[in-house]
């Protein structure tokens, strides 16, 4: 084995126990946090270490991406595909239109500006 490989061994082992070290952390500090939490707050039950990696599996499995959703496919980004058409309603929009969708935003989404001359 020539010296490359073994510093590249030693890297991956290193990487694979840190990796371990946070996986670790993580579990014991969902256990902990559902230990103190959940009974106290839910009347819910205590959790071992085995049980806080199953839950954890479960919520990856419910919740987290497995990678099948890559932003980045098909020349994707950043605002997923409604972007290409709304850029282009857009762009075929008078500015009279623009202006109007603009203010129709404003109101619905911004806070109302109070008017500081209420009292005078």
């Amino acid at each position: 084995m020539s010296m490359k490989t073994g510093m590249w061994v030693g890297k991956i082992l290193i990487m694979l126990v840190i990796g371990l070290g946070i996986a670790f952390g993580i579990s014991i500090g969902t256990m902990y946090l559902w230990n103190w939490l959940v009974p106290e707050l839910f009347n819910g039950p205590i959790i071992n270490f085995w049980q806080t990696i199953g839950l954890l599996a479960l919520s990856k499995i419910f919740f987290w991406s497995f990678g099948s959703k890559c932003h980045c496919h098909q020349g994707q980004r950043a605002g997923g595909p409604w972007k290409y058409y709304w850029k282009d309603k857009w762009g075929k929009m008078s500015p009279d239109d623009r202006e109007r969708i603009k203010q129709k935003m404003k109101e619905k989404w911004c806070y109302k500006e109070e008017n500081t001359q209420a009292g005078s």
